[in-house]
């Protein structure tokens, strides 16, 4: 193998690395994202508040937006992406409402 290519497998393995941990802390810190919304759907529910709180999504959503752009990622795919945690969190404080 040239020299270019050993370093350039370097890099790689170098950006797969920071990769794999990146992936550990989403997932630990969605983790604890979710333990804090299972402890507002228990307050909600203990409440009867209704599970889902458009004003604060909406506030959420413009808010994501703005960081997004500031961290120069593609706002379209963060607003997705809470969207899509919304979404989950919604459906276990409605589960939660049944319980």
């Amino acid at each position: 193998m040239s020299d270019a290519v050993t370093r350039a497998a370097e890099i790689l393995a170098e950006h797969r690395d920071s990769i794999d941990r990146l992936d550990a802390i989403l997932v630990y810190t969605l983790a604890e994202r979710f333990k804090h919304t299972k402890a507002v759907g228990k307050l909600k529910a203990e409440n009867d508040l209704p599970p889902s709180d458009k004003s604060r999504e909406a506030a959420q959503i413009q808010r994501l937006e703005w960081l997004s752009k500031e961290a120069d990622l593609d706002p379209e795919f963060a607003k997705k992406f809470l969207a899509f945690v919304i979404e989950e969190v919604i459906q276990h404080h409605e589960n939660q409402q049944k319980t």
